[in-house]
């Protein structure tokens, strides 16, 4: 017998655990996934280290080439360490006007619509559609036959009753013989004396009837009521026309003179109003859709009674001869009237006027040149009338003020005034003629003007 000692059959000996190929493939797939994610995540540091660099290099070189490039800035600070070419002009004493800007309608004075007074058949039309026409001209004529008709109707019939009148009387007469010699009722008098009355009042309704038989004749003639442009012809020659159509003939506007309607604001009422009172001659002018070419001047002619409480203003009516015919009824004009005139006013071209941040007292400013200088001066601004303003305060007559190059400029910065011609660029200093604002500058402190 085999000894305890010995080992055990190989039948009943612990086998070692198996690592399975399933288990290999799985982890090997795994490391796989990871990979192209890893791979695409460096290529990307790598693109984004390179454009760094690439963009780091290129500020620097365009920085260097500025400072090269003679730029003439300071570091830290933005201004031009050189005189800058400016344009320049001088505040003088003008008058300027107070001009108020609006949108007009032209409106005709009169518009009538021409209509028959009587019933009949349009026979004839005498205007050509389009056609200026003056008063009493013919327009068109009705059918007159019959109110000719009518009219010796009624001229026989006042001549029957003048015969009959005619023979009243001489009754009458008789009758009053006869009662004198005492050989006729009185009251045969008195029948005879109301026959005679009957008859004249007969006589009056027939005079009636022939003015009335004559104005339908009359009425047979249409005639314009006014001077002015007639528009389409509205009946055609051999149409039945009635008094009572609203269609009418034609339509005639008057255009010689002609009205425009426009409206300005309710605060400019303090300073129309009392000139309207006094009869004072309001310029108006008119222009065309544009604003660039002037069509007629006109004048004031009346304000309205009442205020539009939805848009806080007033309309005008202002009155133009036309005799040119250049407006038109209904046309939309731009009109510019002359509210008032400020006298002795100090006077720089507008573009010199600055604007600084609201509120502060820089709001409106102007660089005044004084020993090679930009001096920002605060100003009171007027009246600015297109290319013009006037400052109520802060320059005198004779000071130079700066109108242009005004956004390279700070208090204090030296200028070179630029010779009439010369381009915004020119001139020393190394000012770089870019990025020129007219009208429109910063703040002395470097802030932006709104």
């Amino acid at each position: 017998m085999p000894s305890e000692a010995q080992a055990p059959p190989i039948a009943n000996r612990q086998r070692a655990p198996d690592v399975s190929h399933e288990g290999i493939d799985a982890t090997t797939t795994r490391r796989r996934k990871w990979w192209p994610f890893v791979v695409v995540l460096l290529v990307v540091l790598a693109g984004a280290g390179w454009y760094w660099r690439k963009s780091r290099s290129g500020a620097e070189g365009a920085a260097a080439g500025q400072a090269a490039g003679g730029g003439g800035r300071r570091a830290g600070g933005g201004a031009f360490s050189g005189p800058v070419p400016v344009g320049v002009a001088t505040a003088v004493r003008q008058d300027i006007p107070v001009r108020i800007s609006a949108l007009g309608s032209v409106t005709p004075l009169n518009t009538v619509t021409v209509r028959p007074r009587v019933d009949g058949q349009l026979m004839q039309v005498g205007f050509q559609e389009g056609q200026f026409v003056r008063k009493g001209d013919l327009l068109a004529v009705i059918d007159p036959r019959p109110f000719q008709v009518q009219l010796e109707q009624a001229q026989g019939q006042l001549a029957k009753d003048q015969a009959q009148l005619a023979n009243a009387k001489t009754q009458l007469a008789r009758y009053q013989l006869l009662l004198s010699q005492d050989s006729i009722a009185r009251s045969n008098v008195d029948d005879a004396a109301a026959m005679v009355a009957q008859l004249e009042s007969t006589l009056q309704v027939d005079q009636a009837a022939i003015n009335n038989a004559k104005l339908n004749l009359t009425y047979s003639r249409v005639t314009s009521p006014l001077n002015g442009r007639v528009g389409l012809r509205l009946v055609d020659v051999g149409n039945i026309v009635n008094a009572s159509s609203q269609t009418g003939l034609v339509v005639i506007t008057e255009v010689e003179p002609i009205a425009v309607l426009f409206t300005v604001p309710e605060d400019t009422l303090r300073m129309l109003l009392p000139k309207i009172r006094d009869n004072v001659n309001l310029p108006v002018d008119a222009y065309d859709r544009s604003g660039a070419t002037k069509i007629e001047t006109g004048k004031v002619l009346t304000v309205d009674n009442q205020i539009d409480q939805s848009t806080g203003t007033v309309r005008i009516k202002a009155i133009f001869d036309n005799k040119a015919h250049l407006l038109f009824p209904s046309q939309f004009v731009n009109v510019q009237l002359d509210a008032d005139l400020r006298k002795d006013q100090v006077v720089v071209p507008n573009v010199a006027v600055q604007h600084g941040p609201s509120g502060t007292p820089l709001a409106s400013f102007i660089y005044v040149v004084q020993n090679g200088k930009a001096v920002s001066t605060p100003v009171t601004v007027g009246v600015v009338q297109g290319d013009r303003a006037s400052i109520d305060k802060g320059i005198n007559v004779g000071d130079v003020v700066v109108t242009d190059s005004t956004d390279r400029l700070r208090d204090g910065s030296q200028i070179e005034v630029r010779t009439p011609g010369a381009p915004a660029g020119a001139g020393g200093g190394g000012a770089r003629g870019t990025g020129q604002r007219t009208g429109r500058g910063r703040g002395p402190g470097g802030h932006p003007g709104q």
